[in-house]
């Protein structure tokens, strides 16, 4: 890895975003990002040139949800959506607006949803 993990107030994150790493059997971000790396994929930089003002706690959420996919070897892109989506959350700082309205779950079910063969987006 070439970059350090460091991202905002991240003392105020960690705690659940281990909690969620390690019940996937992921010990850290670190870990998380090798886990992408050893795939060949770089979320944090297709975050980052997708989205170039995006805050470093984004891209670092991205590895974490894609490694939780991975790890987990979803079988699509609609469980691989709900994956990210709980990496999204594990960043959202305890009880805070975002924390309390799941709004990382929400973000996965989105793009779950539209990604569904059901909903017929594509």
């Amino acid at each position: 890895m070439i970059r350090e993990v460091k991202f905002e107030s991240q003392d105020r994150r960690m705690k659940q975003i281990l909690a969620a790493l390690n019940k996937h059997g992921i010990k850290d971000i670190e870990e998380a990002n090798q886990i992408c790396e050893s795939y060949g994929i770089d979320p944090y930089m297709e975050c980052e040139s997708t989205q170039m003002i995006c805050f470093e706690n984004a891209k670092w959420a991205y590895v974490v949800g894609t490694a939780i996919a991975l790890k987990e070897k979803a079988k699509d892109a609609v469980e691989a959506a709900e994956y990210i989506g709980e990496g999204l959350q594990a960043f959202c700082i305890p009880g805070s607006v975002a924390d309390d309205r799941k709004v990382g779950i929400g973000h996965g079910r989105l793009a779950a949803r539209l990604l569904s063969p059901e909903t017929k987006c594509f």
